[in-house]
């Protein structure tokens, strides 16, 4: 197959080959809330669940309802791969908490915390509107803020503020502890946001934002954010 979405695609093909040499047996005692019947993986995104074939790596959403952009399909391959249940523990951390945090806090806060405050902060409602379509928990804090059950025992609360004459936009992620020992962190913030932006389909549109925020959406495929 020929690659034209080398952002998209490179990462994902890397990942299935990986992902057509697991052992089921050894996912599902790892994974706890994955299961493995009639020949594919089952696993529950954002209250979704999808059946993903093994070894052939077929995805089909088990609701009838359309598959995921390919970004999140690597994400779930990455859970499958490298994940393991732990219990959730109540305590949160920022980004640049992890220990691997400063790292890569620019990358992060160019893909995710700017461009969810300029998306979501200037459309608190449709923020709202979208969240609760996720199945989120509402939060005390922010202007709007909610709790989102991921996947597994991995949680994240997304916390925005509008903007005024005086001060920009603003947003904040907290993630459950137990996402230091999963890798695939800044691909599963990525994952909640694109989410939160394909519910475009069932709210009004919340990516009908200011000239900042559509340069800031697309520098997370491609275009540098200082």
């Amino acid at each position: 197959m020929e690659i034209e979405n080398h952002k998209e695609e490179v990462p994902f093909a890397h990942y299935e080959g990986l992902f057509r040499e697991l052992d089921p047996r050894e996912v599902t005692a790892r994974v706890t809330d994955v299961t493995f019947e009639e020949g594919a993986f089952r696993v529950t995104l954002l209250g979704r669940t999808f059946a993903i074939s093994h070894p052939d790596c077929v995805f089909t959403a088990l609701d009838g309802g359309s598959l995921p952009p390919l970004p999140t399909r690597t994400f779930l391959l990455r859970y499958l791969l490298e994940s393991k249940t732990l219990p959730f523990g109540g305590s949160w951390k920022t980004f640049r908490e992890m220990p691997w945090g400063e790292m890569y806090i620019k990358p992060y806060t160019g893909r995710v915390l700017t461009r969810a405050a300029f998306t979501f902060g200037t459309r608190v409602n449709a923020f709202r509107a979208a969240a609760q379509k996720l199945g989120a928990t509402a939060l005390p804090h922010g202007d709007a803020g909610f709790q989102f059950d991921l996947i597994g025992p991995y949680r994240m609360q997304i916390l925005v503020w509008e903007g005024d004459d005086e001060f920009p936009p603003n947003a904040q992620i907290l993630f459950s502890v137990a996402i230091i020992l999963l890798v695939a962190v800044l691909c599963m913030a990525m994952v909640i946001i694109s989410n939160l932006l394909f519910i475009n389909n069932v709210v009004e549109p919340v990516a009908v934002v200011s000239d900042a925020a559509k340069r800031i959406s697309a520098g997370s495929y491609g275009i540098q954010v200082e």
